[in-house]
């Protein structure tokens, strides 16, 4: 039996690439798990921050780096941190920084996910929350208690597309010394950008609008005052939220277009806002960027015109029509994400709100006939025919 001795040099010794005098266009991927340092003197100058490097995949690598130092320039943030998914940056920035006995007030409509994490799971470790309305500013004073440590909210609300009085919230945070933690992957950085509003932490679902193609799950986390993102780091690496190297490399490649799919699903999403509003069976349309939306004065400031890719729209007949719709539009992706190319549809009260109780869902307008529309970025021509036959299909029932 072989001992390995003829086995040539390349499988026995790691070798390190010889330099060139030309360099790569695109960004390396970097797999490794593990890296070798020196000396033990050298380690512990990585560990003490005196000399950078890497030691292992769940405390950092390039990749992650590299692609948290882009979405830090687009939000004007520092020391931002990748995530092996949107919720685990949301739970990084829960988990990481309250404590039993803390208090942490949430918006009403959060992300489903979102909502059972601030009512489910942090209850189970001593954590009391508190849900309410963010579009109503006494709302929020009112929850307010001493133990309160953090308010998290997302400045348009998922599914609804509502509008927080972020002004507002923002003015009681500072008054307070409550952290603002802002969840920005509906608006984006290119709609709005936390910390230029006084938020404190900023999180993102990289997963959709700013890697784009539906083949990444990431998310981001970042925190304005450097003491924060260091708690933070460390519960993100105790818990191994690893994000993969190739899922970064593919999320950085994503941002290099993300201004131009960004405009352009945009503009389709006014369009087929409009349209959806004179179909048949259709009851209502909300998109910020329409005058009947209840917040629409508010986003146009806020968001500077930037009204973004997300429309949802509800259908008479329930269920029934609901599955009518989808099955006359095979065309469109019905799926429970967002920020594809491709444009998809989903049934908020079948995916994302379907472990909220009915009560609940239908008190903020989640019917079974109520649709999310990400919008992607094919010829509006398309789109329009397509939604067509689907709220035909629907109204014909």
């Amino acid at each position: 039996m072989s001992d390995g001795s003829n086995l040539p040099k390349t499988l026995v010794r790691r070798m390190p690439l010889e330099p060139g005098v030309s360099r790569p266009v695109v960004t390396p991927i970097q797999p490794s798990v593990v890296y070798s340092s020196e000396s033990p003197d050298q380690l512990e100058a990585q560990y003490e921050g005196k000399d950078h490097g890497y030691t292992y995949s769940r405390e950092g690598h390039p990749n992650a780096d590299l692609l948290a130092a882009k979405i830090d320039m687009m939000e004007g943030g520092k020391g931002g941190i990748i995530t092996a998914s949107g919720m685990a940056a949301v739970g990084t920035a829960l988990m990481g920084l309250l404590s039993q006995g803390d208090h942490v007030i949430g918006g009403d409509q959060l992300y489903g996910r979102s909502l059972r994490m601030m009512t489910q799971d942090l209850p189970r470790f001593g954590i009391a929350s508190t849900l309410v309305d963010t579009m109503d500013p006494e709302a929020v004073k009112a929850a307010i208690r001493p133990e309160t440590k953090m308010i998290l909210v997302e400045v348009m609300s998922n599914p609804t597309l509502r509008i927080a009085d972020m002004e507002a919230i923002a003015r009681i945070c500072a008054e307070t010394g409550i952290l603002l933690a802002v969840d920005n992957t509906f608006t984006t950085p290119q709609g709005y950008r936390p910390y230029d509003h006084g938020a404190d932490i900023v999180i993102h679902s990289v997963t959709k609008l700013l890697a784009g193609h539906a083949d990444v799950t990431l998310g981001y986390v970042s925190a304005k005052d450097p003491e924060i993102s260091e708690k933070m780091r460390v519960f993100w690496i105790t818990m191994g939220a690893t994000p993969s190297p190739n899922d970064c490399w593919l999320a950085e490649r994503g941002i290099y277009t993300f201004d131009l799919r960004y405009q352009k699903s945009q503009e389709n999403a006014a369009q087929l806002a409009d349209f959806l509003a004179d179909q048949p069976g259709v009851k209502r349309v909300i998109y910020p960027g329409r005058k009947d939306h209840p917040e629409h004065q508010r986003a146009a400031k806020l968001l500077n015109g930037e009204f973004g890719n997300m429309v949802s729209f509800e259908v008479e007949g329930g269920r029934a029509a609901a599955n009518a719709l989808v099955r006359a539009m095979p065309e469109v992706a019905f799926a429970p994400t967002l920020g594809d190319v491709g444009t998809t549809v989903s049934h908020p009260a079948t995916s994302s709100h379907r472990l909220i109780a009915e009560a609940d869902r239908q008190a903020v307008g989640i019917t079974e006939g109520f649709f999310r529309v990400s919008v992607g970025i094919e010829d509006i021509e398309i789109l329009k025919a397509d939604f067509g036959a689907g709220c035909a299909a629907a109204a014909a029932l």
